[in-house]
């Protein structure tokens, strides 16, 4: 029954994984292009590697991006911009000079009558012609301009710039206007007093909307065609380079060839086309992670990660893809490999970088430079972050991105053109904005943490900060167990980095391990006082019960306060099921007649999974060892790892971990040699055991 359980189980994990494959390729189907793909492979300033090539149809020849930016700026230097003609404001100015000069009042004065008729004249002058705000040359819009669109209402009339006044100009010869007056014997103290500023007021202001709807009539009207290729014309010829021109034609040939194709090609084999090349690069992931990191593919979130990660890469760089004023390159990429680094291994990162590079790569602009700068950046971005624990790495990594696409895409260049003269400068701009979003990677990392239950180098450093709560309580309230734990977290960490493995996250799991203590700390003999031993009040079973529940204790513990569950493996595991072998010999002592139920003496497991887990068992039993031993030589301690470790292997506590016999080696020469300099041991020379021995 057991068994059938156990496959049908097994089943059941394997049609889940399927089904996740199966949804990611459904939706990469819908995510990319489904328009059949032009055949030829060619690029800018290398031989044309196909048969001869003649137009199949006709077809028109596309103006490259540079000649269509030409075309629009000198439409646009060629627009007359438009003004709006305020002419209240003429009215307005005029009424309050009669206002000011009190005509209605003493309308019989002749003087006064006549000087308003030569003032007001003058305003009329300047409102006709036009005030603005500022100066002629304040204005963009008229720089190199000699005439705007007047519009008053729905009328437009032309207007020479040089006949424009501004407010100040406007106010000068107002002013002058008034002096003439004045020395036409008009010597008035009333004529005098005016202020001139009250009538000037700008009556002309840009018209924005009129003017950028002008612009893109005239910009919508501009052809994106320069002559035609007609049916049966050579367009390039095997072996011959692929200079500008024959590239745009090629260029030109390939757009209409995918419109044209579409109207008449058989849908349904794109579809298939499509659906197999999903097909087979998906399954290249799951032969990789079956044959190297099947604990990705037996746990159902690590996949779903990593499947929805890829697929959203080629969704977001797919949807960039389709606006014509931006770039794909403007993706950040990177982001991919250095999630997957960050998350699993830098193998599994790099295979699914390349997978998803090829994949989006078949239908990106410039197959090969993409693929070539996208795997190159990625490859990168594994490489310089092989730790996260700084803010600096990630910057360090975004900067050596950055660089990676700049040399990578030169290189390019000067093999296509051979020059720097048609070097296009604008392609760093996007390289820029891709790098500078690589640094998006810490909230991503935080968020996927929270959505997946992953954990980080980031995590895991600050959960092994010694102020984190738990840790401060096991300091106060157990203090011996607190400093065993350092210590089996510098040994563990030591061993971790000579065999390989996650050094942040051996330590972590070390500093908890023993966090169950926290409950009874007496009970443990890192923590009594001198002869101060409450075992001595119970009976050995009761000790062994009292001893194997800090490990349930601190599993419960952890939980509570949300440690992570690898974190939680340490605690679970560093006993594996081994026995509390001092209270079990002591209880048979005790009763030599009876039967020993050794169950009652076993912890309760499991075993440990992982490298680091395993470590951490095999460290602390042999650090707690060697601290009762009364005589710490050399040979006394080989002697004592080498039996600790060996019993643990006979025991079959590390078959569920992927230590391999040179990891145990090298396990043993690094805790002998550490703890000979712990304990401060001077190593014994042949000479020296001689002069012993006489």
């Amino acid at each position: 029954m057991k068994k059938l359980m156990r496959k049908l189980k097994s089943y059941t994990r394997l049609l889940l994984q399927l089904s996740l494959f199966v949804l990611t390729a459904v939706a990469l189907y819908l995510i990319l292009p489904g328009e059949p793909k032009f055949k030829y492979e060619y690029q800018r300033g290398f031989p044309w590697r196909h048969e001869n090539l003649v137009a199949p149809f006709d077809f028109a020849i596309l103006k490259t991006a540079n000649e269509l930016d030409d075309e629009k700026a000198e439409q646009i230097n060629s627009l007359v911009p438009y003004f709006f003609n305020d002419t209240t404001q003429k009215n307005e100015s005029i009424a309050r000079l009669r206002q000011d000069m009190e005509l209605d009042i003493d309308p019989t004065n002749t003087t006064k009558k006549k000087i308003f008729d030569t003032l007001s004249t003058k305003l009329d002058e300047l409102y006709s012609n036009g005030i603005l705000l500022f100066s002629v040359d304040i204005y963009d819009e008229l720089k190199g301009k000699e005439e705007i669109n007047k519009r008053t209402g729905n009328i437009v009339q032309k207007e020479d710039v040089d006949r424009l006044y501004s407010e100040k100009s406007a106010y000068n010869a107002l002013q002058n206007t008034r002096q003439s007056l004045v020395s036409e014997g008009n010597n008035f103290p009333w004529l005098a007093n005016l202020n001139l500023e009250r009538y000037i007021t700008a009556n002309l202001s840009y018209d924005n909307e009129t003017s950028r709807k002008e612009i893109d009539e005239i910009t919508q009207s501009i052809s994106v065609t320069r002559g035609m290729v007609k049916q049966g014309q050579r367009i390039v010829l095997e072996g011959e380079i692929v200079d500008a021109e024959k590239y745009q034609m090629l260029e030109s040939l390939k757009a209409s060839y995918e419109k044209e194709r579409g109207n008449d090609v058989n849908r349904y084999m794109v579809s298939i086309g499509k659906v197999l090349l999903i097909s087979v690069l998906l399954s290249f992931i799951f032969v990789f992670l079956l044959l190297y990191r099947r604990d990705i593919l037996q746990q159902l979130n690590k996949l779903s990660f990593m499947l929805m990660l890829m697929a959203g890469t080629i969704l977001l760089s797919n949807f960039i893809n389709t606006f014509p004023n931006l770039h794909i390159y403007m993706v950040p990429f990177a982001v991919f490999p250095i999630m997957i680094r960050t998350f699993f291994d830098s193998r599994t990162a790099i295979f699914t970088l390349i997978i998803t590079t090829l994949l989006m790569g078949f239908y990106a602009p410039n197959n090969y430079e993409f693929i070539l700068l996208q795997v190159s950046a990625g490859l990168i971005a594994v490489f310089s972050l092989n730790k996260m624990h700084r803010r600096v790495h990630l910057v360090l990594a975004a900067l050596w991105v950055f660089l990676t696409y700049i040399i990578v895409f030169t290189a390019l260049n000067l093999i296509h053109e051979g020059t720097f003269i048609s070097y296009d400068y604008s392609m760093l701009k996007w390289f820029a904005i891709s790098s500078v979003l690589i640094l998006l990677v810490y909230p991503l990392v935080y968020i996927f943490e929270k959505l997946f239950g992953f954990v980080s180098d980031v995590t895991l450093i600050e959960i092994s900060d010694s102020n984190q709560p738990l840790l401060r309580k096991l300091a106060e309230q157990a203090p011996g167990t607190f400093q065993h734990s350092m210590q089996i977290a510098n040994l563990a960490e030591e061993v971790i980095l000579r065999i390989g493995g996650n050094p942040f996250l051996v330590r972590a799991g070390a500093l908890y391990h023993d966090i169950g203590k926290i409950g009874r700390p007496n009970f443990f003999i890192e923590n009594q006082a001198m002869g101060m031993n409450p075992h001595d009040r119970i009976s050995h079973l009761k000790s062994a019960e009292v001893i194997i529940d800090h490990v349930k204790n601190g599993v419960k513990m952890a939980q509570k306060h949300k440690l992570p569950a690898v974190i939680i493996e340490f605690i679970a595991t560093h006993h594996g099921t081994t026995k509390a072998k001092y209270f079990y010999l002591k209880h048979q002592e005790q009763n030599p007649d009876k039967e020993v139920d050794e169950n009652a003496f076993a912890y309760p497991g499991p075993l440990p999974r992982s490298k680091e887990a395993a470590v951490v068992m095999l460290v602390d039993g042999i650090e707690a060892a060697s601290r009762s031993m009364k005589e710490k030589t050399h040979e006394n301690l080989k002697a004592l790892i080498d039996s600790m470790i060996d019993k643990k292997i006979e025991d079959k506590q590390l078959d569920d971990s992927d230590l391999t016999f040179s990891d145990i080696n090298t396990i043993k020469r690094t805790l002998l040699e550490k703890l000979i300099n712990i304990y401060h041991i001077r190593i014994e020379y042949p000479d020296e055991k001689k002069r012993k021995k006489q």
